[in-house]
């Protein structure tokens, strides 16, 4: 079993590491904690990323975005 946690330095505490206990009993585990990349950074971190959102957002910009619910996007695209 593989669970991923993303909280804030100051979420951690002993209930929490008493959950962790609890869901991985008696095994062997590895904890492994490194800063969280801003979402931003990320996707701007390539610069076809980069080039696909400054379109996307030049598209918005001048009205050429289309919206739709999320009934419709599931009838044009499946479920």
């Amino acid at each position: 079993m593989i669970t991923t946690y993303h909280l804030n330095v100051n979420e951690l505490s002993l209930e929490l590491l008493n959950s962790i206990k609890a869901a991985f009993k008696d095994k062997n585990i590895e904890i492994t904690v490194m800063e969280a990349q801003d979402d931003t950074e990320y996707l701007l971190s390539t610069e076809a990323n980069k080039a696909h959102l400054t379109q996307s957002m030049e598209q918005v910009n001048n009205g050429a975005a289309t919206t739709m619910t999320v009934e419709e996007m599931q009838q044009k695209y499946g479920k």
